[in-house]
């Protein structure tokens, strides 16, 4: 059966602007219905990365807290701390970089809260139902405990994934640093051991023992000492990236492309499906990207902005958003292959190698949604 797949192209006027606009696309999906008076609403969004300038902007989201206010939730902004360290780590820089955005409290009428703690450990184990991966997943604990959920998502290419919308915001982006390790990384993290200082900092940090000092004996670093990895002992937390200020440790980004979507995707089943009521997911087709928006930069887009999505269903937006940028005429200079005709996979085509679903395949078989759709203008 299809899903619906509410769809505004941007016009506006003087009676119906953006924020009219906006509020007429969440009414048609009928999330109010589902919203008690009260309740807590994560608000799952990236933030941007310092340099990038096309992520969703947060006068374009402040109609949709207030349509949430003003359906009796009580809505909050939120991301999970990354994988990797930068201004994104750990809570206190990554609530400084969307500040520097603009995600005030004040302007926006709801604060922004990071959803795994301080250092991305507060993290909950929910059950992956029909997972080939994964038979539990670890979440952001502010996320898996809100009340309702709401993805707000900018859809763009991916450098790994090979595009970024509801499904990778959610499986991806509400995930704790242990949940984006296991989905990342198999193998544990790498050690250079030309870049360790032998601090001990990652050791101490260590809670599953399997960092350990030894003497470097290799390179003519003799007396140096550098850490070494016990990968059947490593659990995946991730935090001995944080604890290191040297670059001793680094993540291997080396993977299988599909296995990987297939994780992200049980990810993304293990928050949605746990959930009584279903989520509402708002999608900004414009400045689309090549790039995800934690490159710290913005490239040309691939297409002319196209409009905004909503949906109760994340695979229906996903796959609708795909084909609208398909269908779209290319834009250059880009990074799109000279001789791309409108019509054609867009993504596909900055990232040949990628399975030609995108993974969307599998979120349809563990039941996230429907790849079959119809779009309503609205």
């Amino acid at each position: 059966m299809a899903s619906q797949v509410y769809f505004w192209n941007l016009r506006a006027s003087m009676k119906a602007p953006y924020d009219v606009r906006i509020r007429r696309l969440l009414a048609r999906t009928g999330f109010a219905e589902h919203i008690e008076g009260g309740e807590l609403a994560a608000v799952k969004i990236h933030f941007g990365e310092r340099g990038v300038t096309s992520h969703v902007q947060p006068l374009m989201v402040r109609p949709i807290l207030e349509e949430l206010a003003r359906a009796g939730a009580q809505p909050f902004l939120t991301d999970a701390s990354t994988l990797y360290v930068g201004q994104r780590g750990e809570a206190v820089s990554h609530a400084m970089q969307a500040a520097r955005h603009g995600y005030d409290p004040l302007l926006l009428g709801a604060p922004v809260i990071i959803a795994d703690g301080l250092k991305g450990a507060s993290q909950v184990a929910l059950p992956v139902p029909g997972g080939r991966h994964f038979t539990q997943a670890y979440l952001a604990a502010d996320i898996a405990e809100a009340d309702l959920l709401v993805s707000v998502n900018h859809l763009k290419g991916h450098e790994l994934a090979g595009f970024g919308g509801a499904l990778k915001n959610i499986g991806m982006g509400a995930a704790s640093k242990q949940g984006k390790m296991l989905q990342h990384v198999t193998t544990g993290p790498k050690v250079d051991i030309a870049a360790c200082k032998g601090c001990g900092a990652c050791v101490n940090i260590c809670s599953a023992r399997a960092l350990t000092l030894v003497e470097t004996l290799e390179g003519g670093l003799d007396g140096k000492k550098h850490v070494l990895l016990d990968l059947a002992a490593c659990r995946g937390c991730g935090a001995c990236f944080l604890a290191c200020k040297n670059g001793g440790l680094t993540i291997d980004w080396q993977t299988d492309v599909a296995g990987f979507l297939e994780r992200m995707m049980e990810y993304a089943a293990a928050l949605l499906l746990s959930r009584l009521r279903p989520s509402l997911h708002v999608t900004f087709v414009t400045g689309v990207t090549p790039d995800c928006d934690c490159m710290g930069f913005s490239d040309a887009p691939i297409c002319p902005d196209i409009g905004v999505l909503a949906s109760l269903d994340p695979v229906a937006i996903d796959q609708a958003g795909i084909d609208l940028v398909s269908q779209a005429e290319p834009l250059w200079p880009s990074h799109l292959p000279q001789g791309l005709k409108a019509g054609q996979n867009k993504f596909l085509a900055l990232r040949p190698q990628l399975p030609p679903a995108l993974g969307l395949d599998y979120a349809e078989a563990l039941g996230l949604g429907s790849r079959k759709y119809e779009l309503v203008p609205v």
